[in-house]
Formats: structure tokens, sequence, C-alpha cells
């Protein structure tokens, strides 16, 4: 299956010119997006993803690559010089980061966090490649009653982790985007369900509006009541950090990415779960004499929360390919995008495109290279870019919204579904409410649907307990599916 001349066929076409000014492109808007205070990784490939709609197969993979790459290292700009983490997996960074910069080592603090970024980018990048073999032979073990548990752990799991000591508003964002998906025609009969006559509802509720909704409208709507003029420093100082000084971080690197890709393997945990975990364990690990800097401008603290968030890239890519189950909301859009260019993710993704799954290793590894050295060229014209006033730059975003849900089926129907998922997330965020969740179970939701109801027509003259004895893999997995649940309501109500 892992032939070199495919691989060299893949490399070949990912190396073309146009190929790397594509991702040098997608790279530079999502450092750019990813350092402005109040935008997400996810809002970034969610509102990008409509420049795709109209590129091919591999120009729009290796765009989305370059975007995803590069945002992910673009919240530590932000978060290092004005203490607002452009990205919410760069809360760690901006609190050693931003203490650094008052002392005059701005620059220092943001060029081990590209150094950070391109190491974790690495970590993950080798952690995928060796993997993602094993992981799908695992997978096409799989059938239909297998990949509904999955996708339902999925959605319970990312509900769970999401919303904190209280995993039960995760699970009931969960159950509302499982609503969604379900409107439109039944895949298998044909018959319309929750359309209530609305002929343009038989077509079902596109993920990619709501996806745009809930992470920028929503996005737009907390921030703008928050605003606060940012104090910008003059002088970022000296970039490039010491090579000595990089290499006595080696060991922190590498339990970090670690860390960043095995969190970012688990549907729905996200970079700022494997950023926060690292830093703690970071902080744990520490020398006595390092630990004492912990929160008052550590460079190894921002080399843990860098290079876990960064190798959360590779690592989300594992579920996502092999399972067709996103490892979080930005490898959604990740998803989305394979989809619309009839990518088949899951564990025929080999056999249905050939040759695919290299491009994609070959992409981000382009746009880890492209990201360090376009992360030191914009550093500084960035700190121009925060001179804009937020309540002048977040009204900015909205055409960009707009622009990106009518792009992916020119219907206007999906803009006014954008504004609708917009103000209903800002609603349930203000609630206490996880959004990512609910469009987790957006995307999931069919793939749910469908596979329970195959399975039942599969099963429907066998008895529970042959089900439970002939299928191991589904048993293992409603064991997991009840733990996960148990451990949600039990667990961590007790710490609640």
């Amino acid at each position: 299956m892992f032939e070199l001349q495919e691989v060299i066929a893949q490399a070949a076409i990912a190396f073309q010119p146009w190929m790397i000014f594509v991702c040098l492109i997608g790279v530079t808007l999502g450092i750019l997006w990813g350092a402005m205070p109040g935008l997400s990784t996810t809002m970034a490939m969610a509102l990008l993803i409509g420049l795709s709609v109209g590129m091919s197969q591999h120009v729009a993979i290796m765009f989305m690559l370059g975007v995803y790459t590069g945002s992910v290292f673009g919240g530590a700009i932000s978060a290092v010089l004005i203490n607002i983490p452009g990205t919410p997996d760069a809360v760690p960074t901006m609190i050693e980061g931003h203490a650094l910069a008052k002392r005059g080592e701005g620059g220092l603090a943001l060029g081990t966090a590209i150094m950070g970024s391109f190491m974790g980018n690495w970590i993950g990048i080798i952690l995928l490649i060796a993997f993602i073999p094993a992981i799908l032979f695992l997978a096409l073990q799989f059938r239909s009653w297998e990949m509904f548990l999955l996708s339902m752990w999925g959605i319970a799991i990312c509900g769970s982790m999401s919303a904190g000591d209280m995993p039960i508003k995760g699970w009931i964002s969960g159950w509302i985007g499982l609503l969604i998906s379900f409107v439109g025609l039944d895949a298998i009969h044909g018959v319309p369900r929750f359309t209530f006559g609305v002929r343009i509802l038989e077509d079902g509720i596109s993920y990619i509006p709501l996806l745009i909704g809930l992470f920028g409208l929503t996005e737009i709507l907390k921030v703008l009541p928050q605003y606060s003029p940012p104090g910008i420093p003059s002088e970022v100082g000296k970039i490039v950090p010491p090579m000595k000084k990089l290499i006595g971080y080696t060991r922190t690197a590498v339990r970090s990415g670690i860390v960043g890709t095995i969190i970012g393997a688990i549907p729905g945990a996200g970079a700022n779960v494997a950023s926060f975990l690292s830093y703690d364990i970071g902080r744990r690990r520490a020398k006595p004499e390092e630990r004492k800097k912990w929160g008052k401008g550590s460079y190894e603290a921002i080399v843990s929360a860098e290079v876990a968030n960064n190798a959360n890239v590779g690592g989300s890519m594992l579920p996502t390919l092999t399972l067709g189950i996103p490892g979080n909301a930005a490898a959604a859009a990740i998803l989305a995008a394979l989809e619309m260019k009839n990518v088949v993710v899951g564990p025929t993704i080999q056999t249905e495109n050939p040759g695919i799954i290299f491009f994609i290793y070959i992409g981000l590894i382009i746009a880890n290279f492209l990201m360090y050295f376009m992360a030191i060229a914009l550093i500084k014209p960035c700190v121009k870019l925060f001179s804009l006033p937020r309540t002048l730059l977040m009204p900015l975003i909205i055409p960009i919204c707009v622009m990106g849900a009518f792009a992916v089926s020119l219907n206007y129907f999906d803009v006014y579904l954008m504004f609708i998922a917009g103000i209903a997330g800002y609603i349930l965020h203000r609630f206490g409410f996880p959004l990512a969740p609910m469009v987790l179970a957006v995307i999931l939701g069919p793939l749910a649907d469908e596979n329970l109801r195959r399975a039942l027509l599969v099963f429907e003259d066998r008895t529970f307990w042959w089900i439970i004895s002939e299928r191991p893999i589904g048993t293992i997995l409603i064991v997991i599916v009840l733990y996960t649940f148990y451990d949600g309501i039990f667990r961590r109500g007790k710490t609640a």
C-alpha cells in the first residue's frame, strides 16, 4: 500500500511552485488571522474554507493545511505582545510571554514560540506517519455497528472535555447538533424528517454555514462588548533564540509533542486542552529553579505550550483521516474541505483516494517550513496590525463570514442559517454551553444515523448477546461510551 512510487508522484505534485505559493498564502493568512485578538484557529478554518471552493482537490488541501499550520502559531503573537491570546490555546504562552515582553524580551519569547511550534509540528507529523498505517489497519475492522458507536463516543467525549465540570451541558450541545443533522431527507428511505413542509430543508442543513456562524459570528458577538485598548510595545528586540538554549529544552519538547499528539487524536479535545495539559505537566517536571519562573516569564513553559498545541495538528489528523472523525473543530473544517473535494475519509481513504495521505504528509511538512520563515518575517508587521481598534476590526470580519457561508452553495439560505447559528451560539455561550460538541455532532450525525440503521437491519435476527460476543470491537466501544458517561456524571460531578 505504501509504495515509493506513490510517494514520489505525490511529492512531485506538492513541490510544484504553484502549490508552494498557495501553501504560502494559506500559512500567511493563518498567521495573520491567528494573531488577531479574539479570532481562533477554528474561526480561521471555518471562514477561509470558502476560498477553497473554486480550487482543485490538491490545491484546496494544500491551502487549508497552510491555514491550519499558520493559525495555530499565530495566536502566540498577540499573546506575547499585547497580552491577548489570538487563539484559546495561546493562553499559557500569554502568561509567560507577556511577562518576558514587559522585561524587553518579547522578541526572544516569540522566537522561542516559533521554534517550539516548528518542533511541535515535526513531532506531530512524524507520529502521524508512524501510526497511521496501524490505525488504518484497525479502522478496516470497523463495520456499521462499530462506526455508530465510535461516532457516539466522539460526541460524548467532546462534550465531556469541552464543558469542564459540567459535562451534561456538553452532551446537551451534542444532542442539539444531532437533531440538526437529522433535518432533511432520510439517507436510506428518502423520507423527509423535521422539514415542516419547507422544501429547502429537504437538502439538510449544511455544516459549513453552521460552523461559520457558531465560531465566527458568535466570536464577534462575544468580543465586541469586551473592548479595551491594548498597549503595544514599540520594540520587540532580538527574535531568534540561541541554539544552545533550545537544545536544553529537547526533553521538554519531546514530552510535550507526545502529549499534544495524543490529545489531538482524541476527538473533541483540541489544542487548548493539549497546551494547558502540557503546560501543567511541564511545571510539575521542571527543575526547582526553573519552576520558580513559571508564571513570571519562563522560556521552558513557552516551549511546553507551543510544542503541544502544534503537535496537536498532526494528532488531530489521525482520527480525521483514518476514522472520519475530526480530532477537533479545526480538523472538522479540514474534513469539510476534503469532503467538498470528494475525498472519502475513513478506513478506505487509501483505496478510494490513492496517494492522498502521502500528499497530506508532504503538505504538512511544506507548511511547517513555510510557517517558520513567515512567522519570523511577519512579527514586526503584526505589531502595526494591532493598532486597529477592536471595535473597527471585528465588524470587518462580518462580510468575510457572509462570503464564506454564501460561497459553499451560492445560496442565501446558508447566509440566513449562518446568522441564526451565530445568535444561537452566543446565547448558548452565555449560558455556559460549549459549541464544539454541537458542530462535531452535526458532522457525525449522518454517519451515526445511517450506520445505526444499517446495523439494525444486519442484526435483525440476532440476539443482543450474539452481538456482544461476536463483535468484540463494538463491545469494547460500548464499555468506553458507558464509562465516558459514568466519568462525566459521577466523578466530575463530585469535583464540580
